[in-house]
């Protein structure tokens, strides 16, 4: 019985890695289905109240995927004005830079020589010049699995209202309404969840775009919009997040002028100060404090979930990671047979708790 059982895990994990190998190679269309399918939780409820209020599907499924349209579009046109400003910009930093890698290093009494071959400007410039015109390319591929996206919301989202129905068909009423609770309680958490997400990740872009234009630091709006992105990769994303505004204060404040050499450095440490911060109260207190323990997932598993999914689809998995494990997580909570591998998956404070008060 226990060989059986050792086979059973080992052919477990083998159809886990074999599954992810397949889920890799068919990238392409997994990552748009699992986009949809994590939206199908946002826009499915206003689906189904369109619905209740007797308003014809097509025409309910249509004013979502015009919202669903309407944001993208709004995204797009503040993308592009932000990688607009950049380059524009880039120029005048590429220039910063090399006058402070020169400035450093003749600080350090290295031969004169020592730069013949190194100069940012040269090195940087054509890279810059690349850049922007990989942007319509990106720009094209993005559109395409937008578009992928949208059909297969589209289709997830006429068949929602129907699937109680269906199920009510299909099974005997005490297993289908069984079974109708638990997908409603599954559908109801994760889209709050998701919602939850997305409050705090908007927020955290908000009071970072806020406190950067308050210290002068530029392209702050852009800031903003990069942690409101990346806090959805939970650690690791906060510090991602901080990197490139503190450079830039660092670029930007470096004096032109031996005499302000002592002055200098405040806007970039406040910077940092202020960053940190924001990351720690939002990480830290905000969100549990919002979403409690329910959703609360193990750090081990959190890091296993990103170089899982990152090794899947890269960025795009990363940013998709914690989501999907919490869906997993709390799928597996409310199926009984499945509730060992949730609690497993959760942080584990509650039942200290519980410890210790008794």
């Amino acid at each position: 019985m226990k060989r059986s059982n050792l086979m059973v895990g080992l052919l477990s994990v083998l159809v886990v890695f074999a599954v992810a190998a397949a889920f890799k190679l068919a990238q392409t269309v997994v990552i748009p289905l699992m986009i949809a399918w994590l939206l199908s939780y946002i826009c499915g409820p206003v689906v189904n109240h369109l619905v209740h209020k007797r308003v014809p599907l097509g025409l309910a499924v249509f004013f979502v995927l015009v919202l669903v349209l309407f944001v993208c579009y709004l995204g797009g046109l503040f993308l592009g004005g932000r990688v607009r400003d950049v380059l524009a910009e880039s120029p005048r930093y590429i220039s910063q830079l090399n006058f402070i890698y020169q400035d450093t290093v003749s600080g350090l009494d290295l031969p004169d020589d020592f730069l013949a071959d190194i100069n940012w400007t040269q090195q940087l410039g054509p890279k810059v010049a690349a850049l922007s015109g990989n942007v319509a390319l990106f720009m094209g591929n993005f559109l395409g699995k937008l578009t992928l996206v949208l059909i297969f919301l589209v289709f997830m989202l006429l068949g929602k209202p129907y699937f109680k129905y269906k199920v009510a068909a299909a099974f005997p009423a005490d297993r289908a309404s069984k079974f109708t609770e638990m997908t409603a309680s599954i559908s109801k958490q994760i889209g709050q969840y998701l919602v939850v997400k997305v409050a705090i990740s908007g927020t955290t872009g908000v009071m970072v775009w806020v406190a950067l234009s308050l210290l002068k630091v530029e392209f702050a709006l852009t800031w903003g919009a990069l942690a409101f992105f990346l806090n959805f990769i939970p650690s690791i994303g906060s510090i991602l997040a901080s990197i490139p505004p503190i450079l830039l204060a660092i670029v930007q404040y470096y004096p032109s002028t031996p005499d302000a050499l002592g002055s200098w450095m405040w806007v970039p440490i406040v910077t940092a100060v202020v960053l940190l911060l924001i990351q720690m109260t939002m990480g830290n207190v905000v969100e549990p404090k919002i979403m409690g323990d329910s959703l609360n997932l193990s750090p081990v598993v959190i890091l296993l979930s990103l170089i899982f999914f990152g090794w899947m689809w890269g960025m795009t998995g990363a940013l998709l990671s914690v989501p999907i494990a919490a869906a997993i997580k709390i799928v597996c909570e409310n199926i009984d047979a499945l509730k060992p591998i949730s609690i497993l998956m959760g942080s584990g404070k509650q039942f200290m708790r519980d410890n210790i008060q008794e």
